[in-house]
């Protein structure tokens, strides 16, 4: 049996179509795309990464020495594929974490949310927000991250990661005994609750614990190892 559609449904399908139309072409235009290819997306990055150099960065870079510190690099190169970008934030969480909106807005690992009372009480614990006066000190730091991977195995290229001035390794990665391929220097290690060194003679001593929250049980892992509580 053949239905004829009623003159309402008609209708409808007709403002449903319009508002359709309206949309898609709303979005063409708030997202660069009438009439040419848009350079960047809706964050801001540039949608192809050359991250190109202005002619005076890549000047002044290109005539230091190889292997040589160099400062503001990092700044400039994110600069460059990233055009919003205006300066590095903290790289630990201080007291003054609050001034970025933002962070409170949304639960771990994108924010902070609900987890502000607790995370005040460990920055008051700990009192120690950077690298160290040492490497604080320093204007350019040579940064290095060694992963977790068998890449460097039988490289002897333990020597040569200690000569940087900050070596980040990840999670329970081992170095006693692979010293000659993936070194011996440990600034900080990130790494979270899954992640970390169980037993506390296997942290190096001159190292930095830095925590990698994901969810909000990790902050209370962290409590219950800064002020030496047992977890139930």
């Amino acid at each position: 049996m053949r239905i004829k559609p009623s003159r309402n449904f008609l209708v409808g399908l007709c403002i449903l179509l319009s508002l359709g139309w309206l949309y898609y072409w709303s979005w063409r235009i708030s997202s660069g795309r009438w009439g040419h290819n848009a350079l960047y997306d809706n964050q801001g990055f540039l949608l192809k990464l050359d991250g190109s150099l202005p002619l005076e960065l890549m000047h002044k870079y290109g005539n230091l020495s190889k292997g040589a510190c160099k400062p503001g690099f990092a700044a400039a190169k994110m600069t460059a594929i990233y055009p919003k970008f205006t300066k590095p934030a903290p790289m630990f969480l201080d007291p003054n974490y609050k001034r970025f909106s933002k962070i409170n807005r949304y639960l771990p690992p994108f924010g902070v949310r609900l987890q502000e009372k607790l995370i005040d009480i460990l920055l008051a614990a700990t009192q120690s927000y950077g690298l160290g006066e040492k490497l604080d000190s320093m204007k350019c730091k040579r940064c290095i991250i060694i992963g977790n991977g068998g890449i460097l195995a039988d490289k002897s290229l333990g020597q040569k990661i200690d000569e940087f001035d900050v070596v980040v390794r990840l999670n329970n990665a081992p170095v006693k005994g692979y010293e000659k391929d993936v070194g011996s220097k440990t600034t900080m290690r990130i790494t979270y609750p899954e992640g970390a060194i169980q037993k506390m003679e296997d942290y190096e001593s001159e190292s930095l614990f830095v925590l990698s929250a994901f969810k909000a049980l990790d902050f209370k892992w962290l409590a219950h190892m800064v002020f030496n509580q047992k977890l139930q």
